[in-house]
């Protein structure tokens, strides 16, 4: 395996969209993109299904140095009271261009950004004027990100009180050198109170977000890490890889050089320590990165096959459109991308002046939704087929060349139109998804845009 994963490690996307953001080429006017968004609404509404809402938060009290986020790093609180009235009003010109006086709502999540950086009425202030808008479907879940050192009791009441139910705690790593490096200090006691008070208030899900591939890192000191988390016994984990991107990062804020970030064969066996531990503890993995409790909504949808992936992540069921509010934010209507201006005084600007604050963007063409279908396919259930027009393009004639060294290497079985990935193949689930990729195919950058893939 450390020849496969020194082979394999390249620069690759994560693939929570396709086509992946730097190939985005067609941006849809402010018209085009209200139509994609009514026909996926229409389109969802006929399936008893909702929409998706995601409310980009930015602020943050301190910098995490590992973070490439779109986030705005100050202590004045002051500054959240203007941006929740900008958002509020950019809700507004959606439901006015929408034609609509409430949307249907199967899931909510805030991020940033540390969404708790506002207070509890601000949080209230926020969430209760938009969330009148919105018609919630019985099952429809509500979770939001937090910064466990700057999360207080009354803003997990107030968040339940308003009907959200899942929480993830940004937990990263509990050794104190990588902590230090990375300017995120917080105790295994700090982050074990918070996950309580959030049971004794009812939340039912309890995620924790890791990273490996962290400055100075080690076999050691992720296994204790991941020892501590066993006992708390988060609902589900995200077991991220360090985005090593210096070029779109703070690199002048940080206390590490490249030559302290694990790399290649070395940085994967990070992830194997831990998976091998989650898997012994009772976790079922999940897609890429993640792992969940038998009990969890993931775990179930991994097992009926209704998983789905987005720009937040993996969900248990397909849930679009997905409407981007704040500053940054994407949305996804499934024919078409946008993403809004990530300067503040841009975003808020356009709001003001009754515009829909849409930066970029991508109208698929038709081989994008057929090869979206199928890394889609791949992401969720390790596996996809090709046998009539609705899931042909040309350029899948390519896959049986792209094929060959993944056959050969036993991570792949592939036979005419159908390709599994193996046991053995997943975690190379990014290099497989990449012979899909045409757009990455036919042209590569000229310049290092993502992460590798190890």
């Amino acid at each position: 395996m450390k020849n496969l994963f020194e082979k394999y490690d390249v620069a690759g996307p994560r693939y929570t969209s396709y086509p992946t953001v730097p190939y985005w080429e067609t941006a849809p006017t402010e018209s085009e993109w209200i139509a994609a968004l009514r026909a996926e609404l229409e389109s969802s509404i006929q399936k008893n299904r909702g929409a998706a809402i995601y409310m980009h938060l930015p602020f943050c009290e301190s910098l995490c140095t590992f973070c490439a986020c779109n986030k705005i790093v100050t202590k004045n609180h002051g500054r959240a009271r203007p941006y929740i009235e900008t958002l509020q009003r950019e809700w507004k010109i959606y439901l006015e261009k929408l034609g609509m006086q409430k949307i249907p709502v199967a899931e909510v999540h805030l991020g940033g950004g540390t969404p708790t950086f506002m207070s509890p009425d601000e949080l209230r202030d926020l969430l209760s004027g938009i969330f009148a808008d919105m018609d919630f479907t019985p099952d429809a879940e509500l979770s939001f990100e937090t910064d466990p050192r700057v999360t207080t009791d009354e803003q997990l009441q107030v968040l339940y009180d308003l009907g959200f139910r899942r929480i993830s705690l940004g937990v990263q790593d509990y050794n104190p050198v990588v902590q230090d490096m990375i300017n995120r200090v917080q105790s295994v006691e700090m982050v074990g109170r918070l996950t309580e008070s959030a049971r004794m208030v009812g939340y039912s899900g309890v995620n924790f977000d890791l990273v490996y591939g962290l400055p100075h890192q080690t076999i050691a000191g992720i296994t204790q890490t991941i020892e501590k988390v066993i006992v708390q016994k988060p609902d589900r984990i995200a077991f991220y890889s360090y985005a090593h991107v210096p070029w779109v990062g703070q690199t002048g804020q940080r206390k590490f050089t490249d030559a302290d970030v694990p790399a290649g064969s070395a940085k994967r066996a990070l992830y194997e320590a831990g998976r091998e531990m989650f898997l012994a503890a009772g976790y079922i993995e999940i897609g890429m990165d993640h792992f969940a409790l038998p009990h969890d909504e993931l775990a179930v949808a991994m097992d009926k096959k209704t998983l789905f992936r987005n720009f937040m992540g993996y969900t248990p069921h397909h849930v679009s459109p997905m409407i981007g509010l704040g500053v940054s934010a994407i949305g996804d209507a499934w024919t078409a991308f946008m993403q809004n201006e990530k300067d503040i005084k841009n975003y808020t600007a356009r709001v003001d002046a009754g515009e829909l604050p849409i930066m970029r963007g991508h109208v698929l063409t038709a081989e994008d939704l057929v090869l979206r279908q199928h890394i889609l396919n791949l992401m969720t259930q390790f596996e996809t087929r090709w046998s009539d027009q609705e899931t042909w393009t040309d350029s899948l004639t390519q896959i049986p060349k792209l094929m060959v060294g993944f056959v050969n290497d036993g991570l792949v079985q592939f036979s005419s139109g159908h390709l599994k990935v193996t046991e053995k193949g997943r975690p190379f689930l990014r290099n497989i998804c990449m012979a899909f990729d045409a757009r990455l195919q036919r042209q590569q950058m000229d310049k290092p845009i993502f992460s590798k893939t190890a």
